[in-house]
């Protein structure tokens, strides 16, 4: 990815401060989702980045993870799966629990959208702590696929998101477009 890619995203992540709660910074995405060059920017560039390493499917992570993952699988030729939180599933799946910074949360997958073979390339707006990353990874291990990499928009890299998911990748790249 070009430094004025870099740039361009960055240029439509808007700073919401005391969102959701007071002190906190919160980074929005939709100005850049609406901006179709830099909504195509960053396809392209996830796009590339799972055909570097040989991804046969993307996995997106609910909810935000959707909105990127999907135009990334197309534009790669390669299958979209959901991972979503825990009930939302119809069929039969394989589930995950997590501990948040205040209790758990669970997420799922069909068990059927995973198979050996498969090199799964998991992409998500932001990598902040990386609870949620490091139960998709398992995931996808448990349904018999390998893990390609992670690949986010943004990494909050004072969360220390990368250091919690090191063990978990195995070896497997996180690739971050912009790190704050």
């Amino acid at each position: 990815m070009t430094v004025s890619t870099q740039e361009l995203l960055l240029s439509r992540i808007r700073d919401v401060p005391d969102y959701p709660k007071p002190g906190v910074l919160f980074k929005d995405i939709t100005p850049l989702l609406a901006d179709p060059q830099a909504f195509t920017a960053l396809t392209e560039a996830l796009a590339e980045l799972c055909v570097r390493h040989g991804a046969t499917k993307i996995v997106g992570l609910e909810a935000r993870g959707f909105i990127l993952a999907a135009p990334v699988a197309v534009r790669a030729g390669i299958g979209f799966i959901p991972v979503r939180k825990a009930g939302k599933l119809p069929g039969a799946t394989l589930s995950q629990a997590y501990e948040l910074e205040y209790g758990t949360a669970e997420i799922e997958v069909h068990a059927e959208d995973l198979a050996a073979g498969d090199r799964v390339m998991v992409i998500d707006d932001v990598l902040a702590t990386g609870g949620t990353a490091e139960a998709s990874l398992e995931l996808i291990r448990r349904a018999g696929a390998e893990v390609a990499g992670v690949a986010v928009l943004m990494e909050l890299g004072f969360l220390a998101g990368r250091n919690r998911l090191e063990p978990a990748l195995r070896g497997a790249p996180l690739e971050a477009l912009i790190t704050l």
